[in-house]
């Protein structure tokens, strides 16, 4: 038997600032696609429940994981049975230290988990906190990691998360429109390197500073393209992957089996 899922990566643009806004938006979204076919995960960007460019305000809209946002959310995945990953500003009990994270919730209307961004660029190093560690979650159908933004640049993420049985990656990102070629090139080589399914959901529109690339894509594990939403526009793109590919093009290329990672020292050294 073949492990179909259907996947639809959201592209939308968060209003800044206004989280009851995109909450709403998040949860129309879920709705539509699906009442139109079962849907087994939902990608949304990064940031999706508060927009990108927060500066102070990131203090006060920030969210313990459970809290408000996902709660909300949640009752959405229990629905309709399904997984959805979205971005948000992740709180600690002490109010100062924030995370730029994903949370993924289950079809159950469980946390299934939580992943804090570990690779950030500019103005983020001054308003959130680095996560240390990668995550995988566990479905009935697979593994899949999740990551956020940047890390996509970083092949050491895709790898790490292959390397603890992801066959899926997921991609939540907040992409800029001067960065546009690199992103569907990083996009294709993290999939074809660890031959997985790597599926990336960009935001569009515009904030201060920023102007946001979308082409939201889901590539297969031998760099072929699902499904592609490639207008800087809001909507969803859905397609129907075969889990089972991954193994068949390992088995095929022997990427993972013939690693030599005696010869790999300098990847992990700190310069």
């Amino acid at each position: 038997m073949p492990r179909e899922i259907t996947v639809a990566l959201v592209q939308m643009a968060p209003a800044l600032a206004n989280p009851e806004a995109n909450l709403r938006k998040m949860g129309d979204f879920v709705e539509h696609i699906c009442s139109e076919q079962q849907t087994d995960l939902i990608v949304f960007p990064e940031l999706s429940y508060t927009g990108t460019e927060l500066g102070l305000r990131a203090t006060d809209l920030a969210e313990r994981v459970p809290g408000h946002a996902t709660n909300y959310l949640a009752k959405r995945a229990s629905d309709y049975g399904t997984h959805i990953v979205f971005g948000m500003v992740i709180k600690e009990k002490v109010e100062s230290i924030l995370y730029n994270g994903v949370v993924c919730l289950g079809p159950e209307g469980d946390v299934a988990a939580e992943y804090r961004k570990v690779h950030l660029l500019g103005e983020e190093r001054q308003v959130y906190r680095n996560g240390f560690r990668f995550v995988n979650v566990d479905a009935e159908w697979g593994r899949f990691g999740l990551s956020i933004g940047h890390d996509l640049a970083f092949p050491e993420v895709a790898r790490s998360l292959t390397l603890e049985g992801a066959e899926l990656i997921l991609v939540c990102a907040n992409w800029e429109e001067e960065m546009a070629a690199s992103w569907r090139a990083h996009i294709i080589s993290r999939a074809c390197e660890n031959a997985v399914f790597v599926a990336a959901a960009n935001r569009v529109g515009q904030e201060p500073t920023m102007r946001f690339a979308g082409d939201s894509i889901l590539v297969g594990p031998k760099g072929e393209i699902y499904t592609v939403l490639d207008e800087p526009i809001e909507g969803y793109a859905v397609a129907t992957i075969d889990l089972d590919e991954v193994r068949h093009v390992r088995e095929d290329r022997q990427l993972i089996q013939f690693r030599e990672p005696a010869a790999y020292r300098a990847v992990v050294k700190k310069y």
